[in-house]
């Protein structure tokens, strides 16, 4: 007696290895893809990842360029991923989300540009090599949430735990290159500043290990060294009393990235 097609396994149980079989189809077939979020620490540290930091994964978030985003999205579907369609019908130019059809789990397909509480233009990180975004990327994708929580916090240790700072190389933090982004627009570098704050909290309350003090600092300094620009200057004087940041439209998720 036949019992029916077999129910496909969840790739809430394998993203990992999903994330890994995704970015090497895709390069197969000349698609520039790059993994970001939690995942993507994890696979740009390797063995370098703090294994206190170790969490479950609930999704996977790329970065994709325009000219590739079609074939991205046939490559998702015939690996078994379902399109939000409503969603990528009004967002598809900027944003893509595909879900598994037997889990929670979910793909997060950014086109070009980083767009959540602030907009980081990360598209340069595709000519990148690796799997991954360069590691300050995946550092400012993180730094930029405005409401930070425990999960982001431990991605953003396990990065500046694992990481060397020096710029010029895409597999460290570079403290310059992230300064000279956030010195062009005041409301990125406030939360950057922020959540740098609340990284140092975290660290005296015995959250991270004491080796990630001196990146924290070293990022803050750079920021504060940097000279910023008129309309940086312009908008400080502003503050808070403007909003300075997105809400980011959710479908389906928590409200961090990744």
């Amino acid at each position: 007696m036949s019992t029916g097609p077999a129910t496909p396994e969840p790739f809430a149980h394998r993203l990992l290895e999903e994330s890994r079989e995704l970015v090497d189809q895709a390069a197969a077939q000349g698609l520039a893809v790059r993994l970001m979020g939690g995942i993507g620490i994890r696979m740009v540290l390797g063995d370098r990842f703090p294994e206190r930091f170790a969490r479950a994964y609930g999704d996977i978030d790329v970065l994709v360029g325009r000219r590739d985003s079609r074939g991205v999205e046939e490559l998702l579907a015939a690996r078994g991923w379902d399109p939000a369609t409503a969603f990528n019908a009004l967002n598809g130019s900027r944003r893509l989300l595909f879900h598994d059809p037997a889990s929670s789990a979910q793909v997060d397909v950014f086109v070009e540009a980083f767009e959540m509480c602030h907009a980081l233009p990360l598209a340069d990180g595709l000519q990148r090599p690796g799997p991954t975004l360069p590691a300050t990327d995946l550092l400012m994708s993180k730094l930029q949430i405005v409401s930070l929580n425990a999960k982001d916090r431990g991605d953003l240790y396990a990065l500046l735990a694992g990481c060397d700072l020096r710029d010029g190389d895409h597999q460290a933090i570079e403290p310059d290159r992230l300064a000279a982004l956030s010195s062009r627009d005041w409301g990125l570098h406030h939360t950057f500043e922020l959540n740098l704050a609340r990284l140092r909290e975290g660290l005296a309350a015995g959250e991270a290990p004491p080796e990630v003090g001196p990146p924290i600092a070293a990022i803050a300094q750079a920021m504060e060294d940097t000279p910023k620009t008129r309309a940086w200057k312009l908008r400080a004087r502003i503050g808070e009393r403007k909003r300075w940041y997105d809400d980011p439209e959710e479908v389906d998720r928590t409200t961090e990235a990744g």
